[in-house]
């Protein structure tokens, strides 16, 4: 299935992985919503990324800086050329988010073992709770931060204006603005519901089967191009509420669907639905209301 993508050589399975774990010039990585997941068990040899903690400035509301990555790569024992593969729980939605990250600072070798943590289980593959295990510090050199797969607020507004497609990956009750957060989640701070004006919502979730592996190319050409009517040679972004969920979609259509142009907005609708002056839709869409303008009287 995976020779169908444009990029298979992005995907291994778990099989590879267990072949790999050992292997000097290959990093296992997780990366989960649960961040209590790996104590109770991980891949022997995988080392833990925080997306909260290591991934995230705690002081400015952005990511840490080049030097402050390339840190963090080094104390993984993560050389430039090492291979890191990534893996996590929810279909590996956090895990795509620390690829989307290390792409973003120009880390060659990424790779997503396909399923995450629920296909290592199913496969019935080790699992260890051994302490995170130390390697040697390496001398990483991060380089400045890639503008070609992030987008911000003016940009996409930029975007929106000139009718350029828009991917909202977030659930049908966030888009339609019934919801301010994810089913079951807490709210986090958006202050009006809704969606970006012409996007298409096409949830993250629809791309990964029940066991956590991505879907056909075939599903996923049908998902994104015959139902949502995108076209590979004009630029997309997509978003959703922090960037998480959009950047397990960027991987899809990047790397899997062989989309040039792909941006993730990961100021999404925290940033959005919280700016004044912004259009925001309700509604399903095309046919809903009158957009209404944040920041006007309620």
């Amino acid at each position: 299935m995976a020779a169908q993508y444009s990029h298979p050589e992005l995907l291994v399975s778990t099989a590879w992985v267990d072949e790999h774990r050992q292997d000097p010039k290959v990093r296992m990585v997780e990366s989960d919503e649960d961040v209590l997941l790996y104590q109770q068990g991980h891949v022997p040899g995988a080392v833990k990324i925080d997306w909260h903690t290591d991934l995230q400035d705690q002081t400015v509301r952005d990511y840490i800086d080049q030097n402050r990555f390339a840190a963090l790569c080094s104390s993984k024992g993560i050389a430039n050329d090492t291979t890191v593969v990534f893996y996590g729980d929810k279909s590996n939605w956090w895990a795509c988010y620390a690829c989307w990250v290390f792409k973003l600072y120009g880390h060659a070798e990424c790779r997503v073992m396909n399923g995450g943590r629920k296909r290592w289980e199913l496969d019935g593959r080790p699992w260890t709770r051994d302490p995170e295990p130390t390697y040697p510090r390496t001398q990483y050199v991060a380089t400045a931060p890639d503008p070609a797969i992030r987008a911000f607020r003016d940009e996409v507004l930029k975007h929106q204006k000139a009718s350029k497609p828009l991917i909202d990956v977030r659930s049908p009750g966030e888009f339609t603005g019934e919801l301010l957060h994810m089913p079951d989640y807490p709210q986090e701070g958006a202050l009006r519901g809704g969606h970006i004006p012409g996007a298409r919502n096409v949830p993250w979730s629809r791309a990964a089967n029940e066991d956590g592996t991505f879907k056909s190319a075939k599903e996923l050409e049908r998902l994104y191009v015959s139902e949502a009517g995108l076209k590979r040679r004009m630029p997309v972004i997509a978003y959703c509420r922090i960037g998480e969920r959009s950047s397990h979609t960027w991987f899809v259509l990047h790397y899997l669907l062989g989309f040039p142009k792909v941006k993730n907005y990961d100021g999404s609708w925290t940033e959005w639905g919280n700016t004044v002056g912004v259009p925001i839709e309700k509604g399903p869409g095309q046919a809903a209301a009158r957009p209404e303008i944040v920041g006007s009287a309620t």
